[in-house]
């Protein structure tokens, strides 16, 4: 019998079988592959194709004719075309086996990473309202209003949204008034395309154990005009703490820029993980769900298992979160970050949590380590790294394989580039004893993993 021949605009009825890790349900036409945003596995489905390649497509979810079990009503009008969560429709339940297995897959298949203990995922007691930080781009809607939101999937079209079920709540009172301020002094939103306006975004941060309030508007300009007005409306709010603006006047996605003038109160806020205390400016990196944050360094610290007499070695600090947790355990603690002012922001934790044998050093882990080792041939008892996306640099894991430590704790954030770097340390003197998830980031696809190394000859 002939293949049928799969073509953009068609319409399929589908089952379900699979999700893929971007949270994708994955159906067969006749054995060819097709990946549908917003389907889940056990969905029977009516499935528009919207894109063809050679062995798979995407199709577009048009109906569900038969529900998954697993399946749940988003609370969020907007799950399907804001870009933020894209499996609340998945019982949170099955979110959590979803993210657990992924990491266990790709372990294997792509680290070759046996023989392990895996302990159960760590879930949220409430994901929702979890995030202590926002950053709402700031446009203009079809009929001339300024909105406010999140931007939808795979774009810059922004879905006009005040209230978000992951995000502090207060967050709803701040962009009220920075809207209303924005209309009544006819101050314009910034234009992609024209490069004109002046609000780009705006940047909240809430201390969730503190209560403490950050407004910072970021602008496409030297001057915030009408400043005092803005100030006056938003310091009526309970807890705020720091009013700023960012100053970014360049053609690019990047977010913040450098320069950060305060407007009224403090140049930051500041919040705990467990007893550690941190200050945090509008440019700090600071995890965002600071009630799994806790649970993932408490994980990390277990794995370290650091003693009075050890010294470890932090590579991709940040601010010294993983650091000073470290260091109450530890003889010495050494962290190294390529952001100036998140180091700045370190050795200031550091003091103001009467921490003294903490050090920190701004430069790239894959420079900084090496350069250390062989010129100063320093030693490290535990290795700590919690790289970006893209995992370790090929020239750190070599210099972690010289030092020797007994232990490395690996913190990451993508399982895939995780997976390559635990293959790497295994096909050499390390072998991978426990894995620990953490969800961080609820209702997206998302997860934080930490695990725990020991060199073999222990």
């Amino acid at each position: 019998m002939e293949k049928k021949t799969i073509k953009k605009n068609d319409i399929y009825t589908i089952e379900i079988e699979d999700l893929s890790t971007d949270g994708s349900g994955i159906g067969k036409i006749d054995g060819y592959t097709l990946f549908v945003k917003d389907a889940l596995i056990g969905d029977t489905a009516e499935v528009k194709v919207i894109k063809t390649k050679k062995n798979y497509g995407y199709g577009r979810l048009m109906r569900i004719i038969t529900p998954s079990p697993d399946r749940v009503e988003a609370p969020c009008p907007h799950a399907r075309s804001c870009g933020g969560c894209q499996i609340q429709h998945l019982s949170y339940e099955r979110q959590l086996a979803f993210k657990e297995n992924k990491v266990r897959n790709l372990l294997s298949r792509v680290g070759h990473v046996e023989d392990y203990v895996m302990h159960p995922i760590i879930g949220m007691e409430k994901p929702y309202y979890y995030r202590n930080k926002a950053q709402f781009p700031v446009g203009l809607g079809k009929d001339g209003q300024i909105v406010t939101g999140f931007y939808a999937g795979h774009s810059h079209v922004i879905v006009d949204s005040a209230h978000c079920c992951i995000q502090a709540p207060v967050n709803e009172q701040l962009l009220a008034i920075v809207k209303q301020w924005m209309t009544e002094h006819d101050i314009a939103p910034y234009d992609e395309t024209s490069h004109k306006g002046l609000v780009r975004h705006i940047l909240t941060r809430v201390g969730f154990k503190t209560k403490e309030i950050m407004v910072c508007l970021i602008i496409n300009g030297t001057k915030l005009p009408h400043s005092e007005n803005l100030v006056e409306a938003l310091r009526k709010i309970p807890g705020m703490t720091s009013i700023s603006y960012n100053i970014n006047q360049e053609k690019t996605n990047v977010i913040l820029g450098s320069k950060v003038v305060t407007l009224w109160g403090q140049d930051y806020i500041t919040d705990y993980i467990g007893d550690v205390r941190y200050q945090i400016s509008p440019l700090s990196f600071y995890q965002v769900n600071p009630v799994q944050t806790e649970k993932l360094y408490g994980a990390a610290l277990q794995f370290a298992n650091p003693g009075p007499n050890d010294v470890i070695w932090d590579l991709y600090c940040g601010i010294g979160t993983i650091s000073l947790f470290m260091a109450k355990k530890a003889k010495q603690v050494y962290g190294v970050e390529i952001v100036p002012q998140a180091i700045d922001d370190a050795k200031r934790n550091a003091t103001i949590n009467d921490i003294h044998n903490a050090e920190f050093y701004v430069g790239k882990a894959e420079e900084v380590l090496p350069q250390a080792y062989e010129r100063d041939h320093i030693h490290a008892d535990i290795i700590v790294v919690d790289p970006p996306r893209k995992g370790c640099d090929e020239s750190l894991l070599v210099c972690i394989t010289q030092m020797q430590p007994k232990r490395v704790v690996y913190v990451s954030c993508d399982p895939a580039t995780l997976a390559r770097d635990l293959r790497y340390l295994e096909e050499r003197d390390y072998k991978v004893k426990e894995v620990q998830c953490v969800d961080m980031f609820g209702h997206s696809v998302h997860v934080e993993t930490v695990v725990g190394l020991q060199r073999k000859d222990i």
